[in-house]
This record gives structure tokens, sequence and C-alpha cells, in this order.
């Protein structure tokens, strides 16, 4: 019963772990994407879509 229990326990730190380092990479991708905004002055970052327009990228 405690293999079953720690197994648990381990898989659920496994996929917390994961959670953050996803999160991580994303906040980062965000924090560097508006240090160059800052220093050019934009107001955003466009994207371009599949339809061929360019929108404003959702974080």
């Amino acid at each position: 019963m405690p293999l079953v229990l720690f197994g648990i326990v381990g898989a659920a730190a496994y996929f917390g772990y994961q959670q953050l380092r996803k999160e991580t990479v994303r906040v980062v991708e965000r924090n560097r994407r508006s240090e160059q905004e800052m220093r050019s002055g934009s107001q955003g970052t466009l994207e371009r879509g599949p339809d061929g327009v360019y929108r404003l990228r959702k974080d």
C-alpha cells in the first residue's frame, strides 16, 4: 500500500514539475518580448494569422 501511495505522490510531483517548466518558459518569453517592445517603443507584437492578416499576439 505505501508503494502505491509513493507512486501516486511521485507522479503528481513529476506532473507538477512539467507544468512549472512550461509556465516558466512562457513567462520568460513574454518578458523578453515585453523588454524588446519597451526598447523599440512599440505597442505590441504582431503575428501573422493563417488567413495572412497580421494581428496582435495574445498571451
